[in-house]
């Protein structure tokens, strides 16, 4: 299964770095959409990402638009992770899917408004959470979203006992 997790202007570059760390574990690609609220050699996006950029696939897109240009929702397995979703994320059912793209916005604004609008019936997806309070941290609604998307494909690929202490 080909799992994308698109990150659009991300603006917090310690997030980006888990991230990237979560993308390189699980084998998912990484898609970074400009502008950047940082500089991608920055020390705290390295320093967040540990010694796992080398094993991460990260394509860069000047702009969303050239993103959704290249990858059309209407012709992709396509999500929209957003608190203003109508879907849980639970409830979609990926494990047909061969191949699954989720986006995520910026920490301060999420995904803009228009795209949300256009696709909100169909392809907007949300973590529950109590109302009060405004959202996770994106690193870890990447984390929680990547892992179900990964269970429904029973962890492929993905090593499942430890060998820790195998000696």
């Amino acid at each position: 299964m080909n799992l994308n997790v698109v990150m659009v202007e991300p603006e917090i570059p310690q997030n980006t770095g888990n991230i990237a760390r979560t993308c390189a574990i699980t084998g998912a690609k990484l898609h970074l959409v400009h502008p950047l609220g940082f500089k991608i050699d920055e020390k705290s996006i390295k320093r967040a990402g540990l010694d796992y950029w080398d094993k991460v696939e990260i394509e860069e897109h000047n702009s969303l638009e050239e993103f959704l240009e290249k990858y059309k929702p209407e012709k992709h397995n396509m999500f929209f992770a957003t608190t203003k979703g109508k879907t849980k994320y639970t409830d979609i059912d990926y494990s047909n899917m061969e191949e699954v793209f989720v986006l995520y916005g910026k920490e301060t604004k999420g995904l803009p408004e228009g795209l949300l609008e256009k696709y909100l019936d169909k392809k907007t997806i949300r973590i529950p959470m109590l109302p009060t309070l405004r959202s996770l941290n994106l690193s870890n609604s990447v984390a929680i979203i990547t892992y179900e998307i990964l269970r429904q494909h029973d962890f492929e690929d993905l090593q499942q006992i430890s060998y820790y202490f195998d000696k």
